[in-house]
């Protein structure tokens, strides 16, 4: 898939006086696009995009205006209030102070998947509104810009389809409604079709589009099938599978650590041993020393 760029949003980052420290170009990612910058104050219009636009304040307060012909009234915006533009609608906007933010940028077609089929879906224009989840996936998504590592693709593409699916869900003119399924979950065959895939793949970046197509599933229904079915996303139980691989290669082998952790899909040594500790409280080298 195409990968989402800045030729994508509605040119609010392409101004001199966006200052970006750090974006998502360059990483494939196709339904998101996301920057972290400072911002000075200006006043300017911007035609529309294909994609949403969310942007998470990182400071503040300071005081905001917007509308499409002509500016509303201002709006006193604390840290960690959001903005909301959606896609196909242009844009005037003034901001009032220095700002820190984070941009993302969604594509419309990840919302409307993940609305299912309960009809085209049209999120709302929200200034200020606070909403503690989407303040948690928008950080989530600035952490993997800040240490980007290729392992951490398919945690990628699980955050775009929760911010795809909660948006549509809580932020849209129309409410969607909880889709109901009969047998809700993978069936045994498409499950193991998947798990060949990650264990065929496990020394690489797995897209979850990619997991999506072998069980001939859209994106978003196959995350929420998957995890019916395992109780994980796809992304925490893919990480398991590499850690088992990775204990199994430290406790039988003599394979180098450094062997170890690329031929399980982690980064490098470091990132394998950080992720030991984080789930099983242990490091490489002890693993290897055994009792």
């Amino acid at each position: 898939m195409t990968e989402l760029g800045l030729a994508d949003t509605n040119g609010i980052l392409r101004q001199p006086w966006i200052k970006p420290a750090r974006t998502s170009a360059g990483l494939g990612w196709p339904q998101l696009y996301v920057s972290t910058q400072a911002e000075l104050p200006y006043q300017a219009s911007f035609g529309s995009a294909r994609t949403h636009q969310l942007i998470l304040h990182l400071d503040g307060p300071v005081t905001v205006r917007r509308g499409r012909h002509g500016l509303g009234n201002p709006r006193r915006v604390p840290p960690g209030g959001l903005f909301l533009h959606p896609a196909s609608r242009d844009l005037t906007v003034e901001l009032g102070g220095n700002l820190r933010t984070v941009h993302v940028y969604l594509a419309d077609d990840a919302v409307q998947e993940a609305a299912g089929q309960a009809g085209r879906v049209e999120l709302a224009e929200e200034l200020g509104t606070s909403d503690p989840l989407v303040e948690q996936v928008v950080l989530g998504l600035d952490g993997v810009l800040r240490a980007w590592e290729p392992a951490a693709r398919t945690y990628v593409d699980h955050l775009s389809v929760l911010l795809a699916a909660h948006l549509a869900r809580h932020h849209a003119v129309r409410r969607v409604p909880e889709v109901s399924q009969a047998r809700p979950g993978l069936s045994p065959g498409q499950l193991a079709v998947v798990r060949d895939m990650m264990d065929a793949r496990l020394s690489e970046p797995i897209a979850l589009a990619d997991l999506a197509a072998t069980a001939s599933l859209s994106v978003s229904q196959f995350s929420r099938q998957f995890k019916a079915s395992t109780g994980q996303t796809p992304h925490r139980f893919l990480v398991r599978l590499r850690l088992e691989q990775a204990c199994r290669l430290l406790r039988a082998s003599t394979m180098p650590i450094a062997e170890v952790a690329v031929r399980c899909g982690f980064s490098h040594q470091e990132h394998l041993t950080r992720v030991l500790r984080s789930h099983l409280e242990t490091t490489p080298a002890a693993l290897r020393r055994g009792p």
